[in-house]
């Protein structure tokens, strides 16, 4: 397990219904930091101060649960651990013999005699069969029953036993073996749900290829690979851990990391992520993370985090599911006891009636609608490059009305680059000119020189006496001429700006944008035009949050000219500049007030504030920094815009889903409800029903792993 805490081994649960009853028992409780739950190997991590966890072992204990602690290194020894699947085979293997004894003991109550013998041997045959499939629901039922608590297994028990000593031992084992069957079916179903993500473990290889001290090179765990150290990557392999290039370059496909379905060229000084793919040269990296905390493993550990917390529709659920069974329980015991009075039935009819009530009872399909779906949805979103931090933000993105977005480094690139450049001088041409201004600019590290310096492709000259002139630009001499490469302000106070120079100036500054100028001694040469250029995705994710009725704002402490420029370059309307991070805060308040509810989208230090007071905050986790994605409720890993559209888009859809399980749960119930009150719907009947309704809800919540 990843998660922080106490792990405990709980034998008995297995099914959203006893974390339900684990999670009530542990509400009261003051102190518990989180709960996480993984059903598949019935673990429950539980995140508390060591004063509490006493406090919180009676409760589990007293709910009819023994938890039992294991530590990491017992995870592979217990039974839903790496033995699930074998659990599973020695499982259904048990159940086919069950319901091959409930075929048999229905056979013989059809068409054998009715004789002492004939009934005696079918008795026995059906509490064989009722044996094999009942022993886990019958210690969970009479767990449930001695505290006085009415859940699935509870009324199955009650359920079967009643039809057996009412004579219907035939069907009481049929009744059995397909809710067993059935159950067995679902866990499996829910399995695949929740460990979608986890297929992601086994992308990172365990060892690594590592350089040692002495020179040589050395395949060693990855575990045991520490910050600093030099990693080689041949042709095919997979990246071990987190780190930075430092020789060498490649493509990498990066999609199990960032969603993005398109490799990525890498070279020195370029990130490469755990779990991706090197598809061509080879690479050497420094890991710059150990393997439990690298990028992979902190999107697993996410993950179950929010597979542990519970969505309001399923905070919803739980408390009508717990209002739901004992009122159903109550009217099946109003059955057998007025039926006779109220429909002249008699006796056994009344009872059986009532039994057949209990089963529909059951409230397992709609316990279960609510988080596999969630769980779905979740998966798929990882799966995308979209790190959704809990089931509540996945529901919630639906409801977004307006979405505020930093400038730099969310809808622009985050880095400046030449746009265009303009030759002023008659006597000069554009190639002596582009020469001289990289012979300048390429000395220099100012982000603006170096966008100058990359952004023209031509061959530098040999320069001499170059110097920097603080908060100006560069000097120099290039065959015994000497120029400067500067600021409007450098200008100006060499007495070179004129006024048609001033008007040329003007209309890239009221854009926005960085003009640096190259001149001589007498007059100015040629002019270049620096500017922060936005992201090839911006302008189509605005228009696919408008059409989804979601409004975009930008916030961005540049001046209010250079931010309506990039807003009407991406299609943002609302603009707001000039804003510190305290400013950008406030702005979400006015947002959540104006518009209501309200995201923020940012990467930045500055950012985080704001993140944490919006609805929901997206980071762009690319490029953003650990506190803006520790302070968002979302990670956009691949830093694509178009991602907060497909948040919005998959929680409406799994908020549709939601209500279809809902819906199509109840209904079964209350078409079956009726039937057997009415029309003599019989036991096996309403477990098809109730358990077919289970399996369909499952099978429909994990549409979402495919969206």
């Amino acid at each position: 397990m990843s998660n922080t805490g106490t792990t405990y081994y709980i034998a008995t649960m297995d099914c959203a219904a006893e974390e339900s009853d684990i999670r009530r028992a542990l509400e009261q409780i003051e102190g518990i930091r989180g709960l996480n739950f993984q059903l598949s190997t019935r673990l429950l991590v539980i995140d508390a101060p060591d004063d509490v966890l006493p406090q919180a072992l009676t409760a589990i204990s007293n709910a009819g649960f023994n938890p039992k602690e294991v530590s990491s290194e017992d995870n592979h020894e217990l039974p839903g651990g790496r033995q699930a699947g074998h659990r599973f085979s020695r499982g259904i293997v048990r159940l086919i013999l069950a319901l091959a004894f409930a075929v048999v003991a229905e056979s013989l109550s059809f068409f054998a005699p009715e004789t002492q013998v004939w009934q005696i041997s079918g008795m026995m045959i059906a509490l064989i069969g009722i044996g094999l499939a009942g022993f886990d629901t019958y210690t969970k039922g009479f767990l449930a029953l001695r505290q006085a608590k009415l859940n699935i297994n509870a009324l199955m028990s009650v359920a079967v036993t009643g039809a057996f000593l009412i004579g219907q031992w035939a069907e009481a084992a049929m009744v059995m073996a397909l809710y067993a069957l059935a159950e067995l079916i679902e866990a499996r179903a829910v399995d695949r749900a929740r460990n979608a993500i986890k297929g992601l473990l086994n992308l990172a290889p365990e060892t690594a290829e590592v350089l040692q001290a002495d020179g040589n090179w050395s395949v060693i765990p990855a575990k045991d690979v520490a910050i600093g150290q030099i990693v080689r990557l041949s042709p095919g392999q997979r990246v071990a851990l987190d780190g930075v290039v430092t020789a060498g370059s490649s493509t990498i496909n990066q999609a199990s990391v960032t969603g993005e379905s398109i490799p990525v060229d890498k070279t020195v000084g370029d990130q490469v992520y755990a779990g991706t793919i090197n598809e061509s040269g080879s690479l050497e990296f420094e890991v710059t993370a150990i393997a439990s905390e690298s990028t992979l493993s902190r999107i697993i550990h996410a993950v179950e985090q929010a597979q542990s917390s519970r969505a309001p529709t399923q905070r919803f659920v739980d408390k009508f599911a717990a209002i739901y069974t004992p009122t159903v329980f109550i009217i099946a015991l109003i059955v057998a006891l007025g039926g006779p009075l109220v429909f002249d039935w008699t006796w056994l009819e009344s009872v059986y009636k009532a039994l057949v009530l209990l089963v529909i009872a059951c409230p397992c399909a709609l316990v279960i609608s609510t988080p596999v779906t969630v769980v779905s949805g979740l998966a798929a979103a990882a799966r995308r490059g979209i790190l959704i931090k809990g089931g509540t933000y996945l529901e919630e993105a639906r409801k977004l009305k307006a979405v505020a977005f930093d400038k730099t480094g969310t809808i622009t690139q985050g880095k400046p680059k030449l746009v265009t450049w303009e030759l002023l001088s008659p006597t000069m041409t554009k190639e002596v000119a582009a020469g001289i201004a990289v012979s300048l600019a390429g000395r220099s590290d100012h982000p603006v020189s170096k966008a100058i310096a990359n952004g023209l492709s031509v061959t530098s000259t040999e320069i001499n006496d170059f110097a920097a002139i603080p908060g100006c630009g560069v000097a120099g001499v290039v065959a015994g001429i000497d120029y400067v490469l500067g600021n409007h302000r450098l200008m100006a106070e060499r007495g070179l700006s004129g006024p048609e120079l001033e008007d040329r100036l003007g209309v890239y500054e009221r854009e926005g944008r960085t003009v640096t100028l190259l001149a001589t001694n007498d007059s100015v040469l040629a002019l270049f035009v620096v500017a922060d250029t936005i992201k090839p995705s911006s302008q189509s994710a605005m228009l696919s949050l408008k059409q989804l009725g979601v409004s975009p704002v930008m916030l961005t402490g540049d001046n209010q000219a250079t931010a309506q420029s990039i807003g009407r370059e991406a299609g943002i309307d609302d603009v707001r500049g000039g804003m510190l991070p305290q400013e950008k805060l406030d702005a979400v308040q006015e947002m959540q007030a104006q518009y209501g509810l309200a995201g923020m989208a940012g990467d930045g230090i500055n950012d985080a504030p704001a993140l944490a007071q919006a609805d929901i905050g997206f980071a762009m986790g690319a490029a953003g920094t650990d506190i803006a994605m520790e302070a968002a409720d979302v990670v956009i890993m691949n830093d694509d815009l178009h991602q907060i559209a497909s948040s919005v888009k998959l929680s409406r859809k799994t908020h549709r889903v939601l209500w279809q399980n809902i819906l199509f749960a109840l209904g079964i119930k209350a078409v079956f409800l009726f039937l057997a009150i009415f029309y003599g719907a019989t036991m096996w009947m309403a477990v098809f029903a109730d358990m077919g309704a289970s399996l369909l809800v499952v099978a429909n919540g994990l549409r979402l792993l495919r969206h």
